[in-house]
């Protein structure tokens, strides 16, 4: 060591080499974060819808997908696995190795598919949910006919006359039907239930007057709502919809009645917590950008901006309230 001169310690001389170790050393120490937080993804990574291309769940998938390869620069493939009512893609995910590498598109039909199906997975303990990307309501509609302008309205003329109302559904089991009988069993009503294969045939029907009313999707009763060939009187959200904000909610004359229609997306059980953290984030701030935004508007949809947590509490209400439905409306379970 070089003795102090004017009262201050010199560092030793060092050659150059030592520079060089150290210069390394520092700049390794640098790097070290970022380096790790890049070791996912490393390679592409596969979502897994479990419906045919082209349905609302297939475009969520395909708009995430894109947002994510953006910004992590790998590709996210979408793998349509459909069958089983969205189960055998669910399971295929249950089953896959929990490296983040398979992840899985669902909407409410997976929580519904627990009241309706005996699965070969638990719905809520062998899964790790990421991200609920948003929620719409589905709207109460109504063929002009229908001497009815309000749920209370409605409720006190299917109680006047029981089961002489039918109302339209896309099929047994499905979201506009659950989300009618639970306003047949809070209310106390009686209605006869005539399902469809599919929106078209169903909403054809209640266009002609076949049938008096149908729970629907925002996207697809508006326009016939906006023209005054239908009538909007209530959504199924816990409150108000921005996209009608003059339509009241079931729930303020059924307290309690909530039925959505979400998004989200999950992985196998045992996800590593940087995985989650990472696709949470992109996800969140993926719904945010002016494309998405203009899309969720069309639907409805409001984006939800909160932590895995709150996703899973959104299944596991889900998964209760439409058992009982299902116990109350005498749905055969699907074996």
């Amino acid at each position: 060591m070089i003795p102090p001169r004017n009262g201050r310690r010199l560092l030793p001389r060092m050659s150059l080499q030592q520079v060089i170790a150290i210069g390394v050393a520092s700049c390794a120490c640098l790097f070290a974060a970022p380096a790790f937080a890049q070791k996912y993804p490393n390679k592409p990574v596969r979502m897994i819808v479990p419906f045919a291309p082209g349905g609302g769940t297939d475009i969520m998938a395909r708009t995430f997908a894109q947002k994510f390869t953006e910004a992590a620069g790998q590709v996210v493939v979408v793998d349509n696995r459909a069958g089983g009512g969205g189960t055998i893609g669910a399971e295929t995910t249950v089953r896959a190795a929990p490296d983040g590498y398979t992840l899985c598109m669902v909407s409410t039909s997976y929580s519904t598919n627990a009241a309706l199906f005996k699965l070969p997975y638990d719905a809520i303990r062998d899964i790790t949910p990421i991200v609920m990307i948003g929620d719409a309501g589905i709207l109460l509609t109504l063929h002009p006919s229908v001497q009815a302008k309000t749920v209370k309205e409605l409720i006190a003329l299917a109680k006047a006359k029981p089961g002489a109302l039918n109302f339209a559904s896309t099929g047994t089991g499905g979201n506009t039907h659950l989300a009618t009988e639970l306003l047949i069993m809070m209310s106390g009503i009686q209605m006869t239930h005539v399902p469809y294969k599919g929106t078209g045939a169903a909403l054809n029907d209640l266009l002609g007057g076949q049938v008096q009313l149908i729970m629907g999707t925002l996207g697809v009763m508006l326009p016939h709502v906006k023209s005054g060939r239908l009538r909007g009187i209530a959504v199924t959200n816990a409150r108000r919809s921005p996209a009608l904000p003059d339509i009241p909610t079931i729930a303020e004359t059924l307290p309690g009645y909530e039925a959505t229609l979400w998004y989200g997306i999950w992985g196998p059980k045992g996800l590593p917590a940087d995985v989650v953290v990472l696709w949470n984030r992109e996800v969140r701030k993926a719904a945010q950008s002016p494309e998405v935004k203009e899309r969720f508007a069309v639907e409805g949809i409001e984006a939800s901006d909160g932590p895995p947590e709150l996703f899973r509490e959104v299944i596991q209400r889900d998964v209760t309230k439409w058992i009982k439905v299902v116990k109350a409306a005498n749905i055969r379970q699907v074996q």
